[in-house]
């Protein structure tokens, strides 16, 4: 691990007024991570403006929030995989327009087609993962920095991994992405040390989610807690209760 690690304050919850008033756009939104994170960011004030490529799952997430009692989210469907820097920018273009700001980013979305050899993994496995991973947050964050560094205070979370684990054998381009993410964080956070716009990562311990069960096979996946503690956290890095975490990475992991 490259950047500095911070750890959550002990005693920090999310408030009713945490992001108040503030536009928080999520990657991955549907996701079980994505998901929870949308929620978490509701709860706590903003308007949420979420991202996937399946517009279904999104008008689902859309109503169950509703349902709930949560503010209304702005559905963006985006495919990571084939968006071109042209529809970032419209995104970003959209987000002035109707808002007028954009207070943070939380990057949740991933690919990762399993575990494999190298000599086995499949090319476009292994490209489809690196860009989603990497070069995709990457053009989505550079069209966003505008209205970014417009704010008085933004924020852009990263999603890294276990890196004890993703060194080892089998994890392909999930584990290589994930490292030069990190790399990415630590580069961006040196390019804006100062100003409005905070970089962070964040670090999950582990958690009920897709991703998990696909990896860990053989592990009972119930026995792990659902998302909300990471995405309460990603809330904290969020807000402007963190800045003392600028530039490194909130590691929920146990000590």
């Amino acid at each position: 691990m490259s950047l500095p690690v911070s750890r959550l304050p002990a005693d920090w919850m999310p408030a009713a007024d945490t992001l108040r008033d503030r536009v928080m756009l999520v990657t991955g939104a549907y996701g079980g991570l994505g998901a929870a994170v949308s929620r978490a960011a509701a709860r706590a004030g903003a308007t949420v403006v979420m991202t996937g490529k399946r517009k279904r799952q999104l008008e689902q997430l859309y109503d169950a929030m509703l349902a709930e009692g949560l503010s209304e989210p702005v559905i963006h469907p985006l495919d990571m995989e084939t968006a071109t820097p042209r529809d970032y920018e419209n995104l970003a273009e959209g987000l002035e327009r109707d808002f007028g700001r954009l207070d943070g980013i939380v990057h949740a979305a991933a690919s990762f087609a399993g575990l494999s050899p190298i000599a086995m993994h499949k090319p476009d496995d292994w490209l489809r993962a690196l860009h989603v991973n990497v070069s995709a947050p990457f053009a989505l964050t550079q069209a966003c920095m505008p209205l970014l560094n417009q704010a008085v205070d933004s924020a852009v979370v990263f999603v890294l991994d276990n890196p004890d684990l993703l060194a080892r054998a089998h994890w392909g381009a999930y584990g290589v992405s994930k490292a030069a993410l990190e790399r990415f964080v630590a580069i961006l956070h040196q390019e804006n040390d100062a100003g409005p716009l905070r970089v962070n990562a964040l670090l999950p311990a582990p958690m009920r989610t897709a991703l998990r069960r696909q990896a860990y096979f053989g592990e009972d996946i119930m026995q792990r807690p659902l998302p909300d503690a990471t995405a309460a956290a990603a809330v904290y890095l969020l807000s402007a209760q963190s800045a003392q975490a600028r530039g490194a990475v909130l590691d929920l992991r146990a000590n």
